[in-house]
Order: C-alpha cells, then sequence, then structure tokens
C-alpha cells in the first residue's frame, strides 16, 4: 500500500510542478523577457500608456503584461503579487499611496527589477522614475488658468486622490502658481479650507476616489453651492470631462472657463469649441513605451538604459485651441492599431 501511495505522489509531482511553473514557463518559451506596466486604475489615459507599452514590446522583444487596477490599491497589490507569482523579469508600476506600500514595494525589489512611472516613489527603492515633474506642470496649470481667468476670481480643483504623489504635486503646482509664491515642491497645504491671494482664491479640492460619477456629482455640487465660481481645474484625465458635462448642463459654458490635465477625447473636443481653455498634456504613450524599453533592457543585464539621477524626464506640454488640432493627429497616430501602422509604413 505505502509503495502505490508513494508511485501515486511521484508520479504527480511532475504534474504538480509544472502546474507552479506554467504562467512564466508559458511567458518565456519564445526566449523574450516578460515584463509588466501597471497602471493606478481605469482610464482613458492608461489605454494611451498601454500602447505605448505594448509598441516597445514589439520593438525591443519582450512579452508585456498590463494591468489595470479597477479598485485601488488593494487590486494594485493583488495584481502585483500575481505578476511576481507567474515570474515577470520586471515591473513597472504607479504608485497609488507609496508612503503605505512600502512592504509591496520591498517585495518586488526582492524578486525582479522595480521602477515608477506617471507618479514617483521616491523611497521604495525603485531604479528609476519614468514621468514629468508633476509640480512644475501643476504650475503650468496654473499659468494657463491666469490666462483664462486674466481679472482674478475663485477657483475650485478636482482629483480622483491626494495620496498618490503626482496628485500632490500638481495640486500644489498650481496654488503656488495662482498665490504667485515661490518655486517649492516640498510645500503640502492641506485641503479644506480657502487659499486666497492677491487676484485668485482657491475655494478648495475635491477628490473623488476614481469614481466617475462621483467626479460629476462633485462638480455640478461646486456649480451649485459656488455662484460666482470663475474656473474649474481638473488634475485627473477624467475630471475635465466630468467638470464639462456639469458646466453644460447649467448652461454655463463661457460664464465658468475650464482648465484641464491630459488628452482625453472629450477634453480635446472641448478646446476644439472653446468650452475647455486648455490643458496640460503628458505622453502616456512614451510612459508606457520607456517603462517597457527600460525593463527589457535590464531584463538582459544592459543597466547602461538608466537615467542619470534615476530620473527620466517626459516634459508635459500646454494645449490650447491654436494647437489642439495637431496634437491630436499626433496622438491619434500614435494610438491606431498596430495593424494600421504596419500597413501605413
Amino acid at each position: 500500500m505505502k509503495q502505490c501511495i508513494g508511485l501515486f505522489l511521484l508520479a504527480c509531482l511532475p504534474l504538480a510542478l509544472a502546474a507552479c511553473t506554467n504562467s512564466s514557463t508559458q511567458q518565456s518559451a519564445d526566449g523574450k523577457p516578460t515584463v509588466a506596466y501597471v497602471t493606478n486604475g481605469i482610464a482613458s489615459f492608461w489605454v494611451i500608456a498601454e500602447k505605448g507599452a505594448h509598441a516597445a514590446g514589439r520593438e525591443h522583444g519582450a512579452n508585456v503584461e498590463v494591468r489595470m487596477p479597477p479598485k485601488g490599491i488593494s487590486d494594485q497589490k493583488r495584481m502585483v503579487q500575481e505578476l511576481l507569482a507567474a515570474g515577470v523579469d520586471g515591473i513597472a508600476i504607479s504608485p497609488i499611496d507609496p508612503e503605505n506600500q512600502g512592504d509591496l514595494f520591498r517585495e518586488i525589489r526582492e524578486r525582479t527589477k522595480l521602477i515608477t512611472h506617471d507618479s514617483d516613489a521616491p523611497d521604495s527603492g525603485r531604479l528609476c522614475y519614468i514621468g514629468m515633474d508633476n509640480y512644475q506642470a501643476g504650475r503650468m496649470c496654473g499659468k494657463l488658468v491666469k490666462e483664462a481667468l486674466p481679472d482674478g476670481g475663485s477657483v475650485m480643483l478636482f482629483v480622483g486622490r491626494l495620496g498618490q504623489l503626482n496628485a500632490r504635486l500638481r495640486r500644489q503646482g498650481v496654488i503656488d502658481e495662482l498665490l504667485d509664491r515661490p518655486h517649492d515642491n516640498t510645500r503640502y497645504d492641506e485641503p479644506g479650507s480657502e487659499l486666497k491671494g492677491e487676484k485668485y482664491v482657491i475655494l478648495d479640492t475635491r477628490t473623488d476616489g476614481f469614481d466617475f460619477a462621483k467626479a460629476k456629482s462633485q462638480a455640478q455640487d461646486a456649480i451649485a453651492r459656488y455662484p460666482d465660481l470663475g474656473c474649474m481645474v481638473g488634475l485627473f484625465a477624467y475630471n475635465p470631462p466630468a467638470c464639462l458635462e456639469a458646466v453644460r448642463e447649467a448652461d454655463k459654458v463661457g460664464k465658468i472657463q475650464l482648465v484641464a490635465f491630459d488628452e482625453q477625447d472629450e477634453t480635446l473636443q472641448g478646446i476644439v469649441d472653446g468650452a475647455i481653455y486648455g490643458s496640460i498634456v503628458q505622453n502616456p504613450y512614451q510612459y508606457g513605451y520607456e517603462s517597457v524599453r527600460i525593463l527589457t533592457a535590464l531584463a538582459k543585464g544592459d543597466e547602461s538604459v538608466l537615467p542619470e539621477g534615476g530620473f527620466l524626464d517626459i516634459p508635459a506640454r500646454e494645449i490650447r485651441k491654436e494647437n489642439v488640432g495637431g496634437f491630436w493627429d499626433e496622438l491619434k497616430r500614435l494610438t491606431q492599431p498596430a495593424e494600421a501602422t504596419a500597413a501605413a509604413q
């Protein structure tokens, strides 16, 4: 009987081992490294970044896994741990709450290569950060507000959450620019009270936790609560379209100025129509592309790809009515299906 049990266990052992290693074995069967691109949520912004990530995978010889957590930090942790269990050769992550994700960063570092993108976590031990200077981009956004509202007025800020470093820096840059403060990316004004300058008043910052319906209701509430509201600023990609919907429904297009971040189609169309003054755009396509390019090289043992100082700066750009058409055409070209791109070539 014992002999039969022993033979049975020996017979099952290869199957068990295969089950444990199946995912990573399948991913590396073609000899290519497998790298992962992990976002901080689901948004059109990340769809653009995904295009860039897959383009880099094709060009530099890597399998690419993209993960977009729908429910915040717990989903992001689960997805990362699944990727680590599968044996990925590197992870690029946009941290949701860097101050409270130290254990996750440590787990990634111990098992694979770690870089950050879009939003940084400087104390995570990451090999590099890929993105823009979010504080400087916030100040650029503040300058757009000044252009849209040259005589001054009241301003409300809208953002998904303030736990992310990019959101905090972006918001602070807008505030410091409107209050004519000197450059200081370590400053932080807690939300919940008015901030007054010579010409501008920042009424508050409304957060929505990546809940798109709440983003719109927050905008509606601000319009109803502040009859003299001068400008609404959306700091995440989906915030400006939500604000625009609320302004249109209140019949206040042109009466309330809108200033945006990012390049969602509704935002760009709003700029074309004159309903949104302008937007500070990132380059999510390059975020995805560069993340995969660098991780792929690292997986192959090439550390020369790491940027000096650990920061690959992909500068923000200002989009207004006069240049929105050319920018939108460029964006469409970059994000068309791969087969269409190949046909065009």
